[in-house]
């Protein structure tokens, strides 16, 4: 799916920091995603722990059915800006927040038959249950989001399953996936349905959760549709959902910088005015490379410079480019795809400004939709 940015007839309008979601390419991947569903039957569901843009939520209901949650504080957020259904998951939820959690979701899935115990006589009847299972089946790339890695506390195993405390339990989900492809979920669900394919024909619906990377280029979607379209033919027609989180925001917009100072220090450094640790954290947890338009790698162009961010942190950095041109101070770097994942992560460590959220509409006019400083710090301390 050929994706073209249009950020820079609107640079010179830009004040940073700020992220930048470009309508056009977020419809693009909503678009594929409505295929999928119309295509497969299954209902897709928007992960707000990937991108919760409330400026653009109503771009988001007109092609996806809801959104999934994990906790009250999602879910209130879900009810306030989306239509359409409310999926609650969390590890573990708070007595003084269950009984609103229960009102809001028409899906609340539990973690545990503790939790399942606890709480089962207030879900009941008010919301449709469903029980975290571990199908102890992944080839995530990274340990740190590996949902089925060694002593995992995320959903049930096999061998801890009690069958006698099923009663009530509508449905199933299972997630193991990370920004993976078809052939990835192929296999968690070969191992999914040999652990606890006797419990499936029970069940209303399967929730095959998030990390399916639908909408990044050379994603097998034909292959996607014919699992779940085979899944559902094996047990009679039963409701499928997805839940992608990167597959919504991915490559949909940029974080835009700007240059506060050059310095030199065996090499030339550039001070800008957002930080890895606070605005683009995953670059330094996952970790990978930013990617910043018009630079290459160190030795591919002339001009090289290390990038750090206008933190204490000392490894605040994103690493070192090359640059066609030398860099001045107020020059503008436009860090690609950092609106999923990103505005949710972020923080005001150090004091350092919140980015604001911008959109580019399909018009081509320029509006900023969240605008954040001091009273964000303030509030959080």
């Amino acid at each position: 799916m050929l994706k073209i940015s249009r950020i820079e007839t609107v640079l010179e309008d830009i004040q940073t920091p700020v992220y930048v979601c470009e309508e056009t390419l977020l419809e693009q991947n909503l678009a594929l995603l409505k295929e999928v569903s119309e295509r497969s039957s299954a209902t897709v569901l928007l992960a707000l722990k990937g991108f919760a843009f409330k400026a653009l939520a109503p771009l988001v209901d007109k092609y996806l059915s809801g959104c999934t949650c994990s906790g009250l504080h999602e879910a209130k957020f879900a009810n306030e800006y989306f239509k359409g259904t409310i999926h609650t998951y969390s590890p573990a939820y708070k007595e003084e927040d269950i009984d609103e959690v229960i009102a809001l979701s028409d899906h609340l899935i539990f973690n545990s038959f503790n939790q399942w115990e606890k709480y089962k006589d207030k879900a009941i009847g008010k919301t449709s249950c469903g029980l975290r299972l571990n199908p102890e089946v992944s080839s995530s790339p990274v340990d740190l989001y590996n949902p089925c890695g060694l002593y995992s506390r995320l959903g049930i195993t096999k061998e801890n399953m009690q069958y006698d405390k099923l009663k009530g339990i509508e449905g199933l989900h299972f997630h193991a996936l990370c920004e993976q492809d078809a052939s990835a979920l192929e296999e968690v669900l070969k191992g999914f349905e040999k652990r606890f394919g006797d419990l499936i024909p029970r069940m209303k619906w399967v929730n095959f959760g998030g990390g399916h990377h639908i909408t990044r280029e050379g994603y097998d979607v034909e292959k996607l549709i014919k699992i779940i379209n085979d899944f559902r033919a094996r047990y009679d027609g039963i409701k499928v959902y997805l839940e992608p989180g990167e597959a919504v925001g991915w490559q949909t917009g940029p974080l835009v910088a700007s240059v506060l100072d050059i310095v030199h220090n065996g090499m030339d450094i550039a001070i800008l005015d957002i930080s890895a640790e606070a605005h683009m954290p995953d670059t330094l947890a996952m970790p990978y490379r930013a990617v910043i338009r018009g630079a290459g790698d160190v030795g591919e162009k002339p001009h090289v410079y290390r990038l750090g961010g206008p933190t204490c942190l000392a490894g605040d950095i994103m690493g070192d480019y090359s640059f066609d041109a030398p860099l001045k101070i107020g020059d503008k770097l436009i860090f690609e795809d950092m609106i999923h994942y990103t505005i949710v992560k972020n923080t005001t460590f150090n004091g350092v400004k919140l980015p604001d959220l911008a959109v580019l509409h399909r018009d081509g006019s320029y509006e900023v939709t969240s605008q954040f400083g001091y009273e964000e710090y303030k509030r959080r301390n």
